[in-house]
C-alpha cells in the first residue's frame, strides 16, 4: 500500500522553498506501546532538535539540493540544528561508521538515503535504541530498521513514467532498450527496474525489448563508460533509461558528443539544471523527477514530528509539513511526496534546481 496525501496542496515541483513557520499537526493522542512515547498534544515540533542528513554520497548535486536546500530550510523553520554528513562514494557499507558517530553524538533525527537495505540496519537499530529517530528518504531500508520512509514517488508511478517516456521517444517502431542504473544494491533502483520490466510486458510496449541493465555506481566517469559500452555491445540500441541523476547526465554527455545523438534516445531521472543543455540540443526529449528540495523538506518535517511525539510512524497518523501541507502516514511507515514530473523543452526553463 502506498500513502496518499490527505489534502491537495500546491504542486511540489513548482513550490519555491519558503521560510514560513508551519509546524502544527494533528494530535496523535495516545501512547506508542512499543516505546512508551506519549503524543504531543500541542502538535508543535520541539525547538533545538539535532537533525542530520546522511545521503548516499556527499557532493552529489541531487543530495545537495534535497539536503542543503530543502532539508536545511525545513530544519531552520522549526528552529532545529541542521547538518549533513556522509561518504564520498556510494557503497553498501560506507554509511555505517557515520551512523555510529551520529548515534554517539546524541543526534535526535537521522535522515538517511540507504545505499543498501541490509548493510546499515544493524547500526540504525542501535541508533534507535540510543534515542534517535530514523527517517529514510530516496532509498529505503527494511521497515524494522527505521521509523518512517519518505518516498519521493510511488515505485509504480516512477516505473510507468520511465517506460512511457522511452516509448514516446523511441517511437512506434520500438526496438532494443537498456537501463543504466546506480548501484546494484540500491533498493529504490532495483524496485523501479523490476516494475519497469512488468510495465514492458504490457501489450502497448510489445515492440520494446530490454536487452541489458548496467550499473554506473552513481559515479560520473563510470556511468559515462557504461553508456559507451552499451552502444558498443548493442549497435541496434534505440534507447537508454537511466533512473539516476548522475547516470542520466553522464549518458547525455556521451550521446551529445557522439554519432548516436538523435538516433539513440535517452530518458530517466534528472534535474533541470544538469539536463537543460541536453534537452535544448536535442539529445534528450524528456525526462522526469520530483523536486528533491521538497523531498528533503518533507523528510525533515517527518523527522521533527517523530522526535516531538506528534507521530510515531503508525498508519493513519497525520502531520503538517510546513508549506507542503498535511501528510498521512501509510502502511509500513511510508509517506509519499507525490507523482513524478515530466520535463521537456517547453517547460525546462521554468525550473532552477
Amino acid at each position: 500500500m502506498i500513502i496518499r496525501r490527505t489534502r491537495v496542496v500546491a504542486t511540489a515541483v513548482l513550490a519555491a522553498v519558503a521560510l514560513t513557520l508551519g509546524a502544527c499537526a494533528e494530535d496523535t493522542g495516545g501512547t506508542d506501546p512499543g516505546t512508551g512515547d506519549t503524543g504531543n498534544a500541542s502538535g508543535t515540533i520541539k525547538e533545538g532538535l539535532k537533525v542530520t542528513f546522511l545521503p548516499k554520497q556527499v557532493n552529489n548535486p541531487y543530495f545537495e539540493t534535497s539536503d542543503n536546500q530543502g532539508g536545511k530550510a525545513a530544519v531552520e523553520e522549526f528552529k532545529g540544528q541542521y547538518a549533513q554528513t556522509g561518504p564520498s562514494e556510494a557503497s553498501p557499507s560506507a554509511q555505517v561508521s557515520y551512523i555510529n558517530t551520529l548515534s554517539q553524538q546524541g543526534t535526535d533525527v537521522i535522515i538517511i538515503a540507504a545505499n543498501d537495505q541490509d548493510a546499515v540496519c544493524g547500526s540504525l537499530t542501535e541508533a534507535k535504541a540510543a534515542g534517535a529517530k530514523v527517517i529514510t528518504y530516496d532509498s529505503d531500508t527494511k521497515p524494522e530498521c527505521r521509523d518512517a520512509f519518505v518516498n519521493q514517488a510511488s515505485a509504480e508511478g516512477i516505473a510507468q513514467t520511465q517506460i512511457k517516456l522511452i516509448s514516446e521517444a523511441v517511437g512506434p517502431d520500438g526496438g532494443e532498450i537498456a537501463i543504466l542504473s546506480a548501484t546494484a544494491n540500491a533498493t529504490n533502483q532495483n524496485a523501479w527496474i523490476e516494475l519497469m520490466k512488468t510495465e514492458l510486458a504490457k501489450p502497448e510496449y510489445s515492440k520494446l525489448t530490454l536487452v541489458a541493465t548496467v550499473y554506473g555506481d552513481d559515479q560520473d566517469e563510470k556511468s559515462f563508460q557504461e553508456a559507451q559500452g552499451l552502444l558498443s555491445k548493442y549497435p541496434n540500441l534505440k534507447g537508454i533509461i537511466s533512473p539516476t541523476t548522475v547516470g542520466i547526465a553522464a549518458a547525455a554527455r556521451y550521446l551529445s558528443g557522439s554519432s548516436y545523438k538523435g538516433k539513440v534516445q535517452l530518458t530517466g531521472l534528472g534535474t533541470p539544471n544538469q539536463m537543460r543543455e541536453y534537452v535544448k540540443d536535442g539529445t534528450v526529449k524528456s525526462f522526469a523527477l520530483w523536486n528533491p528540495a521538497d523531498l528533503g523538506y518533507l523528510a525533515a518535517y517527518a523527522g521533527g514530528a517523530l522526535a516531538s511525539g506528534i507521530i510515531t510512524g503508525k498508519e493513519g497518523e497525520t502531520f503538517t509539513a510546513g508549506k507542503l501541507g498535511e501528510y498521512t502516514v501509510g502502511a509500513n511507515g511510508e509517506i509519499l511526496l507525490g507523482d513524478p514530473f515530466e520535463f521537456n523543452a517547453d517547460n525546462i526553463d521554468d525550473f532552477n534546481f
